[in-house]
């Protein structure tokens, strides 16, 4: 017989009205204590037979190519717009904490340095790259559930922190999801974007990170 488990994050999680207190401190369900002790005791009740027969034909399915889910990606909000990264490039997301000013960098794009587990990582704006209009956005947020974070990318030995309004999850997709980049788009934000993808009913925007690191380089130099 199948237990019966309390399901809290379709009421009150990230599937729910997002009231739950615990979500500020593990930001989706899936790294809630709660959640991992209802999937193990769903894990380990006996298969039913039916449940038994319905996975053997799922699995003996041939996989087709254009279901494939072979990328993933974070998922974060900058203002009113949503971004997506590749994962291999996302070191860690973290808490905010405070970011110190550099001398002689007033460009906008570099914030400052931030102290991340001991490492001192400097802090770029992507709302300054990508020319976002943040101030806005910032007014709705003020009171709601969002949780700012700062987003640890690292490429090669180089790592570096983006602050992020809002960071939603991890996603996989395949490339048949993807879309072209309308003409609607900001120019600078186009620039940077090198697909859309249909994420949730909302639409997120695909950076190119090739493109974004050369341009962290230059601005660090």
């Amino acid at each position: 017989m199948r237990p019966v488990v309390s399901d809290c994050w379709n009421r009150i999680g990230v599937r729910g009205d997002r009231s739950c207190v615990e979500l500020e401190r593990h930001v989706h369900c899936r790294n809630c204590p709660v959640y991992s002790a209802a999937a193990r005791s769903l894990l380990d009740a006996p298969l039913s037979t039916d449940d038994a027969d319905f996975w053997t034909r799922h699995f003996a399915r041939p996989s087709g190519a254009a279901q494939a889910k072979e990328h993933s990606v974070i998922v974060f909000r900058i203002g009113a717009e949503w971004f997506a990264l590749p994962t291999a490039f996302c070191a860690e997301v973290t808490d905010t904490r405070p970011i110190h000013s550099l001398p002689h960098r007033r460009n906008g794009v570099v914030l400052g340095i931030a102290n991340v587990r001991g490492e001192l990582l400097v802090c770029l704006s992507l709302a300054e790259i990508l020319g976002l209009n943040t101030d806005i956005q910032a007014e709705r947020d003020k009171g709601g559930a969002a949780v700012r974070r700062l987003l640890v990318f690292r490429r090669e030995a180089a790592a570096v922190v983006f602050p992020a309004d809002e960071v939603h999850s991890i996603y996989r997709y395949g490339r048949p999801e993807l879309a072209e980049v309308p003409a609607t788009v900001g120019k600078a934000q186009a620039t940077y974007t090198k697909a859309m993808l249909l994420w949730r009913d909302r639409t997120v925007g695909l950076l190119d990170e090739q493109l974004l690191f050369h341009t962290v380089d230059r601005s660090l130099a």
